[in-house]
């Protein structure tokens, strides 16, 4: 992952987390609660690639999970945005574009209803039963709502953030000096062309005539 990445990742991720604990998390909505940190988990992944996707998801759920008031096992959570951040990550558009609001909405479906499921089963290995008693269907459906409705207004904002202040600067000089495509090639044989060693004549030896 790139350090110019960094601080905007650690930026969205705080600020996600802060919003996750301070506004939705005291919401009482019925069902499961928004979950804003998957989505900006989600949107950074579908800019940097299953690599950054799963850093970033592994950092911002390990802070939810030692955000209070969280009562359940350190890791579960981090766990859980690390694997769907590195599935999001797969499916990246070209140049970390989206090119369509249902594409994006399908993944954001699909990594609230897999998320939602995985903590259910990790909390369950490891010795939580709350999900039985609140009911897993009516969880999944609930998530799925509520990520669907934020979706449209998150996830582009934090893929436009994402793309405009995490690019190396350094790269994306070289990148479009060398053309779109082809920045490592021409990198490659502009160090082959510099590196290579001085070229020899080919000596002829006295007493053997030149070949007609």
């Amino acid at each position: 992952m790139r350090l110019a990445r960094i601080p905007v990742s650690a930026a969205l991720i705080l600020l996600g987390l802060i919003l996750q604990v301070s506004v939705f998390g005291r919401l009482q909505l019925p069902g499961a609660t928004p979950d804003i940190l998957l989505l900006i988990v989600v949107g950074l992944a579908m800019v940097y690639g299953p690599t950054g996707g799963c850093l970033v998801g592994f950092a911002g759920g390990l802070l939810a999970d030692l955000a209070p008031p969280s009562d359940h096992a350190i890791g579960r959570y981090a766990l859980v945005l690390c694997l769907m951040g590195y599935a999001a990550g797969l499916l990246r558009p070209e140049h970390g574009r989206q090119r369509s609001v249902s594409s994006a909405l399908l993944v954001v479906g699909a990594a609230a209803i897999a998320s939602t499921l995985l903590y259910a089963v990790v909390g369950a290995l490891v010795g939580d039963t709350a999900a039985r008693h609140v009911g897993l269907s009516g969880l999944v459906i609930s998530a799925l709502l509520y990520d669907l409705l934020l979706a449209p207004f998150v996830v582009p904002l934090v893929m436009l953030l994402g793309r405009r202040f995490g690019r190396d600067p350094v790269a994306a000089s070289d990148d479009d000096r060398n053309g779109p495509g082809l920045g490592t090639l021409a990198r490659y044989r502009t160090t082959r062309e510099v590196s290579a060693g001085p070229s020899y004549k080919k000596r002829r030896i006295r007493g053997f005539a030149r070949r007609p």
